[in-house]
């Protein structure tokens, strides 16, 4: 079976977007670890939208929201020097942010869910893993399409709007890789010596990849990028937040939210609970599926093997408060979990 999975740098807009909710998530957490958030971001040129509920004793203002979109863009890489390198046409600068803030409190019918110990919400939760300690035991192109986006990234030509994408046939197994696979590179503002160097940093990673099987900026043109080329939005990455093409997802986006959500917290846990059915069972690969209902602390979970043969299902009580514990909900570290993957903090197991 042939698979496909993608990466985007924080530069692109909307993983910038997702990385602004976070890092005013911080904020709030940093005064107040029972806050209470879903925020949503959206941002096109120099103008930012902040809207959703937020319950806090953080008590910030909304020109307070506004000077943390502009701090986030800024820790992102939009500065005014990399505008003036770049051009005003090309790039946007976080000193010039125009931002629009429309929050309000959580609503009560939501609340009176989480107050009892349940969840917020009714949803459907995919986790995975895959059994190789050198990907991470996340899927080879999953983990390929990154590690070559992060090595682009790294080695500081072009813009910081880089896109990746990976397409891999049999065998699925890592570092096994066949002839015909493909990789697709995007980055914007290449010279002519920096597309090569794009070239042979992608091939010092996955060596084995046909030249001609590598495409770095497949119109030849990449220059207006971020959010001048396009419109940032939270909650659109999911495929590069979890798993590319090899598996489900459930639920929705898990920024812009606090531990309270189960969009955030149980997508966490189903990952958390693959990686130890995977290891109890010795199996090459385990897909977890919970399921929970708003205002109830239970929750079913059912497993499946790489053939999608189900294994077990049984219904757990897992509320909210223990979920946030285990993956240390409550600390300032979205920004950072953004940044660096939404499974970099995985608890030991």
């Amino acid at each position: 079976m042939r698979t496909t999975s993608e990466w985007v740098s924080l530069g692109h807009p909307d993983k910038t977007a997702d990385y602004v909710s976070s890092y005013i998530l911080d904020r709030h957490l940093e005064r107040d670890p029972e806050t209470r958030y879903a925020v949503e971001v959206q941002i096109k040129d120099n103008f930012v939208s902040i809207a959703g509920e937020v319950t806090s004793r953080a008590d910030y203002t909304d020109d307070d929201i506004a000077q943390f979109a502009c701090e986030a863009v800024s820790k992102v890489g939009y500065t005014p020097e990399y505008q003036k390198r770049w051009g005003g046409e090309n790039a946007v600068s976080a000193d010039e942010l125009v931002v629009a803030v429309h929050v309000s409190q959580q609503s009560p019918d939501i609340a009176v869910g989480v107050n009892a110990g349940g969840w917020g919400d009714q949803g459907i939760f995919w986790g995975m893993a895959e059994n190789d300690p050198k990907t991470g035991f996340m899927p080879f192109d999953r983990w390929l399409a990154e590690e070559i986006g992060r090595a682009v990234v790294a080695s500081g030509v072009g813009g910081i709007d880089v896109k990746t994408q990976v397409s891999l046939g049999e065998p699925p197994s890592a570092f096994a890789p066949l002839m015909g696979d493909r990789a697709i590179v995007a980055v914007p503002l290449l010279s002519p010596a920096d597309s090569v160097k794009v070239r042979d940093c992608v091939l010092g990673i996955a060596s084995w990849l046909d030249d001609a099987n590598l495409t770095v900026n497949g119109t030849g043109s990449y220059l207006r990028h971020g959010p001048l080329g396009d419109c940032g939005t939270t909650g659109r990455k999911l495929a590069v937040d979890f798993y590319g093409g090899n598996c489900r997802i459930g639920g929705g986006s898990p920024w812009t939210k606090d531990g309270t959500k189960a969009d955030l917290a149980l997508n966490l846990y189903a990952r958390y609970r693959a990686l130890t059915a995977m290891r109890s069972n010795g199996l090459p690969r385990v897909y977890c599926a919970i399921s929970c209902c708003i205002g109830s602390p239970e929750v079913e979970i059912a497993f499946y093997d790489g053939q999608n043969s189900q294994l077990s299902v049984a219904t757990e009580r897992h509320p909210p408060e223990e979920i946030i514990g285990l993956f240390r909900l409550r600390e300032p570290r979205y920004a950072a979990m953004c940044s660096d993957g939404l499974f970099s903090w995985m608890p030991q197991i």
